[in-house]
């Protein structure tokens, strides 16, 4: 039973990429289609797999493998935490069958990949050969075990994310496998009026001109069909649009974890922000845009005490299938707030973790490591700065966040360094 394997296609843009196979003791492989790997013009699958990426061919030329978690490229794809739970117990499969809860969230995956479980007989028999090598003869393909979702959960979450289709002022968590374009953020119970403030924040960046999605406040009357989880007593849910969905059509992205092969738990303490700049200024097909743009946020991260700017809240965006782009700011939210003495960012930037101490010099020496020319960004900071000062003290009193945060957040502006006060 050690060589019995479950097989999942995986496309892109209707492109076949390549299979993916899961055995029974939790090995998995991915090997990539022939047609795939020869085209000169495929559809961008990850970084690593974009033509012009040095080591993309040889890359692709092996199979994958891994024991339990999938590749990051496709790990990452996959929920975290209580949302995962929750996921894993409808399915009745453990949490870290990560194989079997890929093949069934395969449908409406972040960005455009789509996973389609195979039956046993449409496996190509040149495929079984890749994935088992020497043990070809004694490898057999066998039916997926049906996975039923019972809509029987009561979980407590920290704050459940939920992809839904929007009609008519109505949220809808659809099982008929309908694209959801927006995402709903339910109130945490861990901690208090997430979904104000992160509409808070979100709204601040956007002043100081930080590319978003559009937000709203949702009425938690609005969503229908969630299942029964444990939800505080608010009222409101945050909601962004999903920008890897433009009506019925995917548009496919990976997150920087994804990006720089790490997975979700070394999301905070295996990279810095000159790596990511880096591959932004060398790779984007706007890298002038696209650098200026990340530095404004980093800033902005500092000002709103963003704690949380992990790898995984970083992505690109393939708009024309291809070439990349950094993606719409999200999960800009004030952490400081729920998280007494905190004072970090989430990765290194010049050198520095500390909100307090941070200035321009530390911006100048990310840039300068990440190959960016420093001219080219300190009028975006100082634009940022100037924007910040005239607009966020009287924008603040007009937005939802919790009064208690509000002050919060103006003794944090007040205790920046000078280059960055309010």
């Amino acid at each position: 039973m050690s060589n019995d394997v479950n097989v999942i296609k995986l496309t892109l843009h209707g492109e076949l990429v390549g299979y993916l196979a899961g055995y029974l003791n939790g090995r998995n492989v991915l090997v990539f289609a022939d047609e795939f790997s020869s085209n000169a013009h495929r559809s961008t699958f990850s970084f690593i797999t974009h033509p012009a990426f040095p080591y993309s061919n040889k890359l692709m030329s092996k199979p994958w493998k891994r024991n339990q978690r999938l590749h990051p490229t496709l790990s990452n794809l996959l929920p975290e935490g209580s949302l995962r739970e929750l996921v894993a117990q409808g399915l009745k499969v453990h949490v870290d069958n990560e194989f079997h809860i890929f093949s069934y969230l395969g449908e409406d995956l972040p960005g455009a990949i789509m996973a389609s479980p195979l039956e046993p007989e449409d496996v190509p028999d040149n495929v079984l050969s890749l994935i088992s090598g020497d043990h070809y003869r004694n490898t057999k393909v066998v039916k997926f075990e049906k996975l039923e979702r019972e809509n029987k959960f009561s979980l407590a979450g920290v704050q459940m994310k939920f992809s839904m289709k929007e009609k008519d002022g109505r949220y809808n968590l659809s099982r008929s496998g309908a694209l959801g374009d927006w995402i709903i953020k339910t109130p945490s119970t861990k901690h208090k009026n997430v979904p104000v403030n992160e509409y808070t924040a979100m709204t601040l960046a956007s002043l100081v001109g930080i590319d978003i999605p559009e937000i709203k406040l949702v009425d938690m009357r609005q969503l229908d069909n969630l299942p029964q989880i444990n939800l505080p007593d608010e009222t409101l849910a945050f909601g962004i649009k999903r920008f890897d969905r433009q009506e019925n059509t995917r548009i496919h992205m990976e997150d920087f974890a994804q990006v720089l092969m790490k997975y979700p738990h070394e999301k905070y303490n295996s990279a810095n922000y000159e790596q990511i700049g880096r591959v932004l200024y060398e790779f984007s097909g706007d890298a002038l845009t696209d650098v200026q743009q990340f530095a404004r946020r980093l800033l902005v991260n500092v000002l709103l005490a963003n704690g949380d700017a992990h790898l995984k809240n970083w992505s690109l965006l393939y708009e024309d299938k291809v070439t990349p782009r950094l993606s719409p700011a999200y999960d800009i939210v004030t952490t400081n707030v729920y998280i007494d003495g905190e004072h970090r960012f989430a990765l290194n930037l010049g050198k520095t973790k500390n909100w307090y101490t941070v200035s321009y010099s530390n911006f100048k020496a990310w840039s300068e490591k990440s190959g960016i020319p420093w001219r080219v960004i300190k009028p975006h900071l100082e634009e940022v700065m100037d924007k910040a000062r005239v607009l966020w003290h009287s924008a603040l009193e007009g937005l939802p966040m919790n009064e208690s945060h509000k002050e919060k957040l103006i003794e944090h502006w007040k205790s920046l360094h000078q280059d960055f006060r309010l």
